[in-house]
Protein backbone atom coordinates (compact mmCIF):
# COMPACT_ATOMS: atom_id res chain seq x y z
CA UNK A 1 0.00 0.00 0.00
CA UNK A 2 1.11 3.45 -0.85
CA UNK A 3 1.77 5.85 1.73
CA UNK A 4 -0.41 9.20 0.85
CA UNK A 5 1.43 12.30 -0.15
CA UNK A 6 0.48 14.37 2.81
CA UNK A 7 1.97 11.69 5.12
CA UNK A 8 4.85 10.98 2.93
CA UNK A 9 5.44 14.98 3.44
CA UNK A 10 4.67 14.90 7.21
CA UNK A 11 7.46 12.22 7.32
CA UNK A 12 10.01 14.38 5.72
CA UNK A 13 9.10 18.01 7.61
CA UNK A 14 9.31 15.74 11.06
CA UNK A 15 12.93 14.35 9.40
CA UNK A 16 14.08 18.51 9.03
CA UNK A 17 12.41 19.09 12.69
CA UNK A 18 15.60 19.00 14.55
CA UNK A 19 18.28 22.10 14.47
CA UNK A 20 21.06 19.97 14.27
CA UNK A 21 20.06 18.31 10.76
CA UNK A 22 18.44 21.97 9.94
CA UNK A 23 22.15 23.39 10.64
CA UNK A 24 23.98 20.47 8.84
CA UNK A 25 21.55 20.69 5.58
CA UNK A 26 22.87 24.41 5.84
CA UNK A 27 26.49 23.96 5.78
CA UNK A 28 26.01 20.99 3.09
CA UNK A 29 24.46 23.18 0.99
CA UNK A 30 26.95 25.70 0.76
CA UNK A 31 29.66 22.94 -0.05
CA UNK A 32 30.50 19.44 0.97
CA UNK A 33 31.84 18.93 4.46
CA UNK A 34 33.84 16.54 6.49
CA UNK A 35 32.65 15.09 9.37
CA UNK A 36 35.31 16.92 11.63
CA UNK A 37 34.47 20.16 9.54
CA UNK A 38 30.69 19.55 10.45
CA UNK A 39 32.10 19.26 14.20
CA UNK A 40 34.29 22.50 14.46
CA UNK A 41 30.77 24.39 12.88
CA UNK A 42 28.01 22.52 15.04
CA UNK A 43 28.59 22.26 18.96
CA UNK A 44 27.52 18.84 19.60
CA UNK A 45 29.02 15.40 20.50
CA UNK A 46 30.14 13.13 17.66
CA UNK A 47 28.32 10.77 18.58
CA UNK A 48 25.16 12.50 18.11
CA UNK A 49 26.48 14.05 15.10
CA UNK A 50 26.58 10.74 13.69
CA UNK A 51 23.22 9.74 14.96
CA UNK A 52 21.59 12.56 12.76
CA UNK A 53 23.84 12.32 10.02
CA UNK A 54 21.90 8.77 9.95
CA UNK A 55 18.74 10.07 9.64
CA UNK A 56 19.78 12.45 6.81
CA UNK A 57 21.26 9.63 5.14
CA UNK A 58 18.46 7.22 5.67
CA UNK A 59 15.82 9.67 4.43
CA UNK A 60 18.34 10.24 1.18
CA UNK A 61 18.76 13.92 1.58
CA UNK A 62 22.00 13.38 2.06
CA UNK A 63 25.33 11.21 1.04
CA UNK A 64 28.56 10.19 1.98
CA UNK A 65 31.97 8.94 0.64
CA UNK A 66 35.64 8.41 1.88
CA UNK A 67 37.91 10.61 0.78
CA UNK A 68 41.53 9.38 2.29
CA UNK A 69 40.92 8.59 6.06
CA UNK A 70 38.12 11.09 6.01
CA UNK A 71 33.95 10.74 5.69
CA UNK A 72 32.96 13.54 3.39
CA UNK A 73 29.15 14.40 3.66
CA UNK A 74 27.27 16.05 0.26
CA UNK A 75 23.96 16.76 -0.49
CA UNK A 76 21.61 14.20 -2.77
CA UNK A 77 18.94 16.23 -3.58
CA UNK A 78 20.09 20.13 -4.32
CA UNK A 79 16.86 21.53 -4.36
CA UNK A 80 17.33 21.40 -1.00
CA UNK A 81 18.80 24.78 -0.55
CA UNK A 82 15.32 26.18 -1.94
CA UNK A 83 13.69 24.34 0.79
CA UNK A 84 16.28 26.45 3.10
CA UNK A 85 15.52 29.24 1.55
CA UNK A 86 12.00 29.17 1.28
CA UNK A 87 12.30 28.19 5.15
CA UNK A 88 13.91 31.88 5.87
CA UNK A 89 11.58 33.81 3.55
CA UNK A 90 8.33 32.23 5.59
CA UNK A 91 10.11 33.24 8.78
CA UNK A 92 10.91 36.78 7.79
CA UNK A 93 7.40 36.80 6.38
CA UNK A 94 5.50 35.75 9.80
CA UNK A 95 8.05 37.68 12.10
CA UNK A 96 7.13 40.63 9.74
CA UNK A 97 3.22 39.68 10.76
CA UNK A 98 4.41 39.39 14.45
CA UNK A 99 6.11 43.29 14.20
CA UNK A 100 3.20 45.08 12.78
CA UNK A 101 0.81 42.99 15.03
CA UNK A 102 2.55 43.92 18.55
CA UNK A 103 2.81 47.24 16.98
CA UNK A 104 -0.77 48.16 16.69
CA UNK A 105 -1.34 46.14 19.75
CA UNK A 106 0.87 48.58 21.36
CA UNK A 107 -0.41 51.65 19.31
CA UNK A 108 -4.16 50.88 20.20
CA UNK A 109 -5.73 52.24 23.77
CA UNK A 110 -8.01 49.09 23.60
CA UNK A 111 -8.24 46.42 26.63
Amino acid sequence: MTVPLYEAKAELFRTLGHPVRIRVLELLSEKDHAVHELLADIAIEPSALSQQLAVLRRTGLVRQRREGGEVVYSLLVDDVRQLLTAGRVLLRQLAGSRDELLRELDESGDV
